[in-house]
């Protein structure tokens, strides 16, 4: 890759979930830095995305039948999409070359407290014209902002796509090495977390971050990796 591929900071970029040449998801987000082998992102109130609706659903009611539900129309390829204003948290997110999770570092969005590091489980991100693919496998680990502890999160959803066929044994077989390796970034203060917790706010220069017209057309799938 050179530096010509990189994207630069402060531009747009979209984040795009993607099955079966469908969109599941699309992110607008800024460029804070890119080398190539690590992308990092910008996330804050405000944005507007696509999401399917199943999971706003789920999110403004509580209603976790909603989610499994929509675990199922992924699988079934049943999936509508509708608009979804992120609120609250701003976030940093890490996207790693070849790695089959991304790190990201929340805050409040009026306190600048900080809340938790997300690490969540996906597939290997691929760059395209306006952005990156990649696919949600919903499993997720989530770690203290100190670095200290951590927790599993929706291994039942994981293992529901399990079930589905959405996570073959293929990727699984990735994705239980890659267990291992986010485990052991905080513990070693790697990758990410080898500055400890950023401080850091959205530049007021950077306007809102918008999705292009084109976000939601039909991509390739991200392909899951073969030995």
């Amino acid at each position: 890759m050179t530096a010509t591929d990189l994207f630069q900071p402060g531009t747009t970029v979209v984040r795009r979930d993607v099955h079966a040449g469908r969109t599941w998801t699309a992110k607008p987000q800024r460029v804070v830095d890119d080398t190539g082998r690590a992308l990092t992102l910008a996330h804050w109130p405000g944005i507007e995305s696509l999401a399917p609706t199943s999971w706003i659903a789920s999110l403004t009611t509580g209603d976790d039948t909603a989610r499994t539900q929509g675990l199922a129309d992924l699988a079934a390829g049943t999936w509508t999409l509708g608009p979804h204003r992120w609120q609250h948290t701003e976030l940093l997110s890490h996207f790693l070359a070849g790695e089959w999770f991304s790190v990201h570092c929340f805050q409040g969005a009026t306190t600048k407290e900080p809340l938790h590091w997300y690490v969540n489980f996906e597939h290997p991100h691929q760059r395209n014209g306006f952005g990156i693919d990649t696919m949600d496998l919903a499993l997720d680990l989530v770690v203290t902002p100190d670095l200290t502890a951590h927790h599993w999160k929706d291994q039942d959803e994981y293992a529901q796509l399990r079930r589905l066929g959405v996570v073959d044994d293929c990727t699984a077989g990735q994705i239980d090495p890659a267990r291992g390796r986010a485990i052991g970034m905080p513990d070693d203060r790697a990758g990410p977390f080898a500055a400890g917790r950023p401080r850091w706010e959205p530049d007021p220069a950077w306007p809102l971050p918008t999705l292009p017209p084109a976000a939601d057309e039909a991509a390739p799938s991200v392909v899951p990796y073969r030995p």
